[in-house]
Formats: C-alpha cells, structure tokens, sequence
C-alpha cells in the first residue's frame, strides 16, 4: 500500500538533513523546498510532536538542529535506509504529473551524497497503460486529500453507472492499480474506488470534517472473499500462468501430465471469465455451476458469430 502526501515527503526531507547537518535555518528549509517559512516552522512543530528532539536557536549563529545525544544514533535512516526512500520516490515520480519527486529525489542526493554509499538496486515503475488519464487523477485527488475538499466523479462498476460525492482520505496502489479509499457521501460508508473506472474526477469548493478514520484493511481475504471452490484441468503447457497468477501450490501434476488445479475465488463472473481466457486448454470439473456458465457463454458466442 501506498499513500501520497507532500508533506510526508517535506517532513522526511527536512529529518534527512537534519540528521546529516549540524545546523540549518528555517530561510535555508524554506528556499530549498520551495515553501514559506510558516510552512517549514509547522513542519519543525509537527517533528517535535513526533518525538525528534529538535532545537531552534534565534539570533545570530542560531539555526535548527537536532540535540547532540540523539543524531549519533544513525540508524534512524541508515544509508540503506536513504536509498530505499529514494527508490519509494522515484516510484511516485513513475505516475506524477509534474517533476516534484525528481526535485525532491534531487534535493535528498545532494545532501546526502556521502551517506549514501552503493549503486541503485531496486527500480520501481508504478505506471501503468493508462498514465496519460491517471496522473491529473492523482494529482487532483492529493490537492483535495491535501485541501480537506470533497471530490466528485463518475464512477462505473459491474453494478452499474453512478454519480459519487466522497471525502478522499487515502491513495493507495495495490493488486497491481490504483485506488482512493474515501467517505462515500451518498452510501453513507467508506468504500474502496479503482481509479481507472473513474471518469470527471474533480476537486470541488466544498470542505469537509476530517473523520478519525484507520488505514483501511487491504487484505485479500477482506477485500476478494473467497466462498467458491473451483477445480480444473489445464494442460501442461500453461503452468507458467498459473504459477504467475495462483502460485505453484494451487495445481498438482496427475498422471496422464495435465495440471490438477484447485482454488477458492470469490464470484462466479470472474472465475469463469478467467476460465475463459484459456480456451480448449482447460477442463472445469467443479463447481456444477461454473460449468454451467461457461457453457453458456459459449453457446451465446457462437450464436453471434454464426449470426
């Protein structure tokens, strides 16, 4: 799971240099990561309150540090610790609409250059087909998690076409996409939405009360439900999918060398349209229903083509 926050991003900046510096000012903050001098002196209240003993010194030769005592202990961000926040923003950069992560990324290198030691050895790509459409999405729905505003939007789901009103609280990247898990307004819930299946997203000019509300439950078993016992036969030669997609644990090899497939999925339309994608190279023995289904759809589809 992954949550953007601009300030998040400040506030390990600002500890970054803080750590590796024996002293900054507030001007020197503020020009280095483009914002007012308020904003820094908010961040340095926000650090304290998070337990960093930091000091502010006024006047002449004073400036901001952390005490003595604490910055020998390194291990707060070690250097493979820097390269790992590196990597987790130039992952964010992947889908940002605009360069403030290569700033940033920048910014933390140049402080950083002799705490960081070693070669970049994870690379991570959070793009996806749909880049194009889903940046300005991010980048709208951070400025209203960010501004405390509501965000509306078309959403389309196999449910069916609906206008939405929620109070955005999270981004998160997970099952290989992208999702905002907000207040639905009109449910009256939280809900978890797909942001390729949003259309007209938008930032309106009305606030909302932030609602003291946990990191949502991502787990599979929370989210995909799993109540329907599948089992099939696929041939040999499609072991790399089900070992990319299930894992080598969901099928066994039988005897005749066909591939003894068995799995808990959560709903029907899903299992048989995956079933599907294979064509004549898998049987379904269970359940009765699945066969069923699938047997009908081909029935459908052949009717269209011979039509």
């Amino acid at each position: 799971m992954i949550s953007l926050n601009m300030k998040t991003d400040r506030l390990i900046g600002i500890l970054s240099i803080l750590l590796q510096s024996k002293k900054t000012t507030a001007p020197e903050l503020a020009e280095l990561f483009e914002v007012s001098r308020r904003t820094i002196n908010r961040d340095i209240e926000d650090l304290c309150k998070a337990g960093i003993p930091i000091m502010t010194v006024q006047g002449s030769g004073g400036g901001i540090s952390i005490m003595d005592g604490y910055r020998m202990d390194r291990t707060l961000l070690s250097s493979r610790d820097m390269r790992m926040i590196l990597a987790g923003l130039r992952s964010l950069d992947s889908i940002s609409g605009s360069n403030y992560y290569s700033l940033l990324m920048e910014k933390l290198e140049v402080g950083s250059s002799r705490f960081i030691s070693g070669r970049d050895c994870i690379l991570i790509d959070l793009s996806s087909w749909n880049k194009s459409s889903l940046a300005p999405k991010i980048e709208i729905i951070q400025n209203a998690i960010e501004n405390r505003q509501l965000v509306s939007f078309d959403y389309y789901s196999p449910n069916g076409e609906s206008r939405r009103l929620v109070e955005p609280y999270y981004l998160i990247f997970r099952w290989s996409s992208w999702y905002l898990y907000a207040w639905c307004c009109d449910r009256k819930d939280f809900r978890l939405f797909k942001l390729n299946r949003m259309l007209k997203v938008n930032e309106t000019s009305q606030k909302y009360e932030y609602r003291n509300v946990v990191q949502p439950d991502l787990s599979d078993e929370k989210i995909f439900p799993k109540g329907i016992k599948v089992k099939a036969l696929f041939d040999e030669d499609v072991n790399w999918r089900l070992i990319e997609e299930f894992g080598p644990e969901s099928f066994t090899k039988t005897e005749n060398g066909k591939l003894l497939f068995t799995a808990d999925y959560s709903d029907i339309d899903s299992i048989c349209a995956w079933f599907m994608t294979f064509g004549d190279k898998v049987e379904v023995l269970e359940p009765e229903e699945v066969k069923k289904r699938i047997v009908q759809i081909s029935e459908n589809t052949l009717k269209l083509y011979k039509r």
